[in-house]
C-alpha cells in the first residue's frame, strides 16, 4: 500500500512541484495551504509523513507539530525560509525528524522522506516491536509508550527513538556523532548539537534530578550511555 505525505505549505508552487516528485516516486500525497487545515488533514487521514513549512498562516508549522504531537507520533520534515539555529532547534524540539531549508531540491526532499520513513515505527520487524525493560525504565515500541517507575512519561517521536536505542545497548557509550548516524540516519542533515538538545530535554522528562542524570549518563570526552540500575 502506497504511504501518503500530507505537503504544508503557503506557496502553492511548492505544494504542485514537491506533490509531483513524490508521487513520482510512488507516494500518495495530500496538499495543505495553512495550519488550520494541515490539522484537519492529519486527523483526519493520519498521514505517514508531514512535510511541513514553519511559517504558515493562521497556525505556524510549530504550531502544528506541537499539537499533533499529543495525538498520534507521525515524522515530521519541516521546512524554512530561514537557517537559523533556533528556529532549526525548536523544530527538533518539538519531534522534527529533519529540517530542510529553502531554497531546495525536491528530488532531495524526496530522498529525506525515503529515509524518514525507512526509521519509522511501521517500517521496523517483530523484534523491534518487543518490551524493553532498563530497570525502572519500562519502553514498548509497539506503543510508544515509555515508563519510568510506573509513571507514564510523554515523549516526542525523536526522543523516543534516542531512549529505545540507548536501552537497546545499556552501558554502552555512543559518540554523538554515532548517535546521529543511528537515530537520525546518515542522510539528516543535522548537526551534533541535535544530540545534545533531546539529550537535555530527555533527562528532563525521566530524570529524578536532571542536573544530576543517574539514567542517560555522561561519559566526559566520550559520550552518553543509559545506566542501570
Amino acid at each position: 500500500m502506497s504511504q501518503t505525505i500530507l505537503i504544508v505549505d503557503d506557496e502553492p508552487t511548492i505544494l504542485e512541484i514537491l506533490s509531483l516528485y513524490l508521487r513520482r516516486d510512488g507516494y500518495k500525497t495530500l496538499q495543505a495551504l495553512d495550519g488550520e487545515e494541515a490539522l484537519a488533514l492529519a486527523r483526519s487521514h493520519h498521514p505517514d509523513l508531514l512535510i511541513l513549512d514553519i511559517m504558515l498562516p493562521k497556525r505556524s508549522g510549530l504550531e502544528v507539530a506541537s499539537k499533533l504531537r499529543h495525538e498520534y507520533p507521525v515524522p515530521i520534515i519541516f521546512l524554512s525560509a530561514r537557517g537559523d539555529e533556533a528556529d532549526r532547534i525548536t523544530g527538533l524540539e518539538l519531534g522534527g525528524d529533519d529540517y530542510v531549508v529553502k531554497p531546495f531540491s525536491p528530488r532531495e526532499v524526496v530522498a529525506r522522506v525515503r529515509a524518514v520513513l525507512r526509521r519509522s515505527p511501521s517500517a521496523q520487524g517483530a523484534d523491534d516491536a518487543r518490551e524493553v525493560v532498563v530497570g525502572d525504565l519500562r519502553i514498548r515500541p509497539a506503543e510508544r509508550s515509555v515508563t519510568v517507575a510506573s509513571r507514564e512519561v510523554d515523549l516526542t517521536a525523536k526522543e523516543f527513538d534516542l531512549l529505545l536505542f540507548l536501552a537497546k545497548h545499556p552501558r554502552q557509550v555512543f559518540p554523538r556523532d554515532r548517535l546521529l548516524d543511528r537515530v537520525w540516519g546518515f542522510e539528516a542533515v543535522v548537526d551534533e548539537s541535535t544530540v545534545t538538545v533531546h539529550i537535555r530535554r530527555l533527562r528532563e522528562k525521566i530524570e529524578v534530578d536532571p542536573s544530576h542524570p543517574k539514567r542517560v549518563v555522561t561519559v566526559w570526552g566520550v559520550g552518553y550511555k543509559l545506566e542501570v540500575g
